[in-house]
């Protein structure tokens, strides 16, 4: 079984790489606080990290320094649906408006809870955006502003949520 020191060091090194940085990388960005060597004993679980460094850590990171943290031993189970839109991150600042706001925070928070920063592309069930659509009142707008965000391969999908049912 793992020690805690353990669990935390593979979040570091997940959350790292997930965010394209090396450990060289990780000691410019942070001005040498975080020198390789160190960042690399906490990801072997060799030292503790105190939280103040922990915080910092997830500055660089751009992160919640909870998702810095093992998540619980409750793993939740992926839904193997095959109706699923890639929506390309990099491009949410493309778009603009209250739908848009919207979508930026339902994809953020669809983010923190898989622990996946990854800040490229992101995969969400079809339905899930259905269901966003209705909420915020609109359809014709969402599924524009999600046009302009779909991942290359996802660009000859259906809108989310078709005109009649945007009437609705």
């Amino acid at each position: 079984m793992s020690t805690y020191n353990e669990l935390v060091g593979r979040r570091l090194r997940s959350i790292r790489r997930q965010r394209g940085f090396s450990l060289q990388d990780v000691q410019t960005l942070s001005d040498g606080e975080f020198k390789a060597a160190v960042l690399g004993a906490y990801e072997r679980g060799e030292r503790s990290l105190s939280v103040p460094r922990l915080h910092r850590l997830a500055s660089y990171y751009d992160v919640p320094i909870a998702q810095l943290l093992p998540p619980d031993t409750q793993q939740v189970s992926k839904d193997p649906s095959p109706d699923q839109i890639t929506i390309d991150l990099t491009r949410l600042d493309e778009i603009g408006g209250a739908e848009s706001e919207v979508l930026e925070r339902f994809l953020t928070a669809i983010q923190v809870e898989r622990q996946d920063f990854n800040g490229r592309v992101l995969t969400v069930r079809r339905d899930d955006l259905k269901v966003l659509s209705r909420l915020i009142g609109t359809g014709s707008g969402f599924n524009t502003a999600l046009a302009e965000v779909r991942a290359s391969e996802d660009e000859d999908v259906a809108p989310v949520v078709e005109p009649k049912e945007a009437a609705s």
